[in-house]
């Protein structure tokens, strides 16, 4: 059933899905249970093994940023001490469940290089130890509290705030800016959504049409959503392709793969914020995958282009 689209999809990465496939037919055979554990360890190993380029950065410093019930663990990234720069909060991926700081730290030091900017990495807390809202609350208390940390250690930085989060940080962002709206306390000049997952009702056609075998499915997907929003949510309320949005919206950049149970969710969502007149870009990555910046190694062409799109986005706008 992946024939025709696969024809499309560049070698090293068509040849790679095609050994992930057989494996879960392996792991399926022998009556595989997910859990938060294996969960975890396939994500980690997918960047471990597949992102090995680890740029210089000038200065990376671990901190803290209180909030209002967890001290959240960050990782600041500057690539130019000597100078002011702008600030980005990066959440990073793993659908609420997964991923962390450590092994995101290649992909945030590429992004500090890429774009010029200080990235803040955020060690929110996952689901389902920690569930909906809690990263949400760790988010935003950085958002608030990133420029008092960076002042406290010293450091030289511009007061411009931009997010950049991919899939599920991707939502994060999302949230964040949405709130912000109403937060007098939080100014977010821009944000940068990579593949984000928009949408928690899973509305898109997109989840159906890619919605088995291009490594991020749509079984996965749901089992991560129970994971992190356990209570009586209402998942269309709390899904920020529906949220409400003010002129106080932040400029936006969406990156989409073609072959992406998510795609339709961030074009829909770019759609929703030109309509009412919002400032927002939309780039689909043709013949990738979800999480193909997590796949470096095999796509470099498509991730120099994403990291290009998104510097140039971030240092175009005021």
């Amino acid at each position: 059933m992946h024939d025709q689209r696969d024809a499309a999809i560049p070698t090293p990465l068509r040849e790679w899905l095609h050994r992930t496939r057989a494996a879960k037919a392996v792991l399926h055979a022998k009556e595989y249970r997910r859990t938060v554990i294996n969960a975890r360890e396939t994500f980690d190993a997918l960047i471990r093994t597949h992102v090995t380029e680890r740029p210089e950065v000038a200065l990376v410093r671990d901190d803290v940023v209180p909030g209002p019930d967890y001290a959240v663990p960050v990782r600041i990234y500057h690539p130019a001490p000597e100078q002011t720069r702008p600030v980005a909060l990066f959440l990073h991926g793993g659908g609420h469940v997964a991923g962390s700081v450590a092994v995101y730290d290649p992909i945030a030091r590429r992004l500090a290089v890429e774009t010029g900017w200080i990235i803040v990495a955020v060690e929110y807390r996952l689901a389902p130890e920690c569930p909906y809202p809690a990263a949400v609350k760790d988010s935003m208390a950085c958002a608030k509290g990133v420029f008092r940390c960076l002042a406290a250690q010293g450091l030289r930085f511009e007061q411009r705030l931009a997010l950049i989060g991919d899939s599920g940080g991707g939502a994060l962002c999302a949230t964040l800016s949405h709130l912000a709206q109403y937060e007098p306390a939080v100014s977010i000049a821009a944000q940068v959504l990579i593949y984000p997952s928009l949408d928690y009702s899973l509305s898109q056609p997109s989840v159906i049409e890619n919605g088995e075998g291009w490594l991020l499915e749509r079984e996965r997907i749901l089992w991560l959503f129970d994971s992190y929003l356990q209570g009586q949510e209402n998942r269309r309320a709390v899904s920020p392709l529906f949220m409400d949005l003010t002129e106080q919206f932040p400029r936006t950049l969406v990156v989409t793969a073609e072959f992406d149970p998510l795609r339709d969710e961030g074009h829909a969502y770019v759609g929703r914020l030109r309509a009412v007149g919002l400032k927002a870009e939309y780039r689909q990555m043709p013949g990738m995958v979800h999480a193909f910046l997590n796949l470096a190694d095999l796509v470099p062409e498509a991730c120099n282009e994403a990291y290009e799109a998104l510097a140039r986005f971030l240092n175009d706008g005021p």
